[in-house]
């Protein structure tokens, strides 16, 4: 049985579910999952998350990720990219400085709508179900954060963007939140995730190449630990009784600490076994009697 991140490069076609269902024909195996949707016009790093790692997906699914993001001005379509319905068409005379300055105020982040064809949940119900019955509902918005946005490469009326957002953010919404700034209208024509917290693309495998290290019985070196996943965090090492009670669920306290520092209450950090064993994801709490702790968050022993 696999247990870890596999880094895939998805080829457009397909839906992120649809790879998932894919690897589970090439592999056999049924506990596989993904951190962070990738649509069926997009390319580029899909992080799997194979066997006990697959509970890590809420983690992983929260990093900052890169995409380069092509796009076609004087177009909108009802899903805000160009596989859509057109909607309305305008004639183009946006020269390349209009085009930076309207994208620089986005720089940074801004409260941005999310599309109705997504899969966010309206009372139960998805928004791109609503949106394939011809309805169109009220969405609140949400800040997301823009750290970079950089315009690569513009020939009018098409043109590329470099993108790094936060969490919830719809590169297809900025390419026509940037349209509608413009008075002309956007639409997104291509997209490439390049990165996803730490991991990136030229590190990843098509899927033609999974079948065949799978088939040589060579894949397993190609799968990063579960820990990868939370390298940004603290460690902290158990001495044997504190790894027993970690992986029993009980708390572990100061003097159950080999190495490392209790992270403060609610903070995160990496729990190692005696042997440097990665046990879990912990959380800094505090006992009753006020003394340091951690609890379990996420066990993958």
């Amino acid at each position: 049985m696999y247990n870890g991140i596999l880094l895939l490069h998805k080829e457009p076609g397909f839906t992120s579910h649809d790879a998932v269902a894919k690897l589970r024909g090439v592999l056999r195996f049924r506990r596989i999952g993904h951190a962070g949707t990738l649509d069926p016009m997009a390319q580029g790093l899909l992080v799997i998350l194979l066997g006990p790692a697959a509970r890590a997906s809420e983690y992983a699914s929260g990093a900052d990720k890169e995409y380069v993001a092509e796009f076609v001005l004087g177009v909108e379509t009802d899903t805000q990219d160009t596989t859509g319905i057109v909607l309305a068409e305008k004639p183009v005379q946006i020269d390349r400085k209009a085009l930076e300055e309207a994208i620089a105020s986005f720089a940074g982040g801004y409260d941005q709508t999310p599309p109705m064809y997504s899969a966010i949940q309206k009372n139960g119900v998805r928004l791109y179900d609503l949106a394939r019955q011809g309805k169109e509902v009220e969405r609140e918005s949400r800040y997301i954060r823009l750290p970079q946005l950089e315009l690569l490469e513009y020939q009018p009326p098409q043109g590329r963007l470099r993108v790094c957002c936060s969490k919830g953010g719809y590169v297809r919404t900025l390419c026509h939140d940037i349209g509608q700034k413009l008075g002309c209208g956007a639409a997104m024509s291509g997209l490439t995730r390049l990165r996803a917290g730490q991991f990136r693309l030229e590190d990843a495998l098509k899927l033609e190449e999974v079948r065949q290290l799978h088939e040589a019985g060579e894949l397993e070196r190609k799968i990063l630990p579960v820990d990868s996943v939370f390298s940004a965090l603290p460690a902290v090492t158990l001495t044997p009784e504190g790894a027993r009670r970690a992986m029993n669920g009980a708390h572990a306290a100061q003097r159950h600490v080999a190495q490392g520092e209790i992270p403060p209450p609610g903070n995160l950090c990496r729990v190692y076994g005696p042997k440097g064993e990665f046990i879990m994801a912990g959380k800094g709490g505090l006992l009753e009697a006020g003394p340091p702790a951690i609890f379990c968050h996420k066990m993958f022993a």
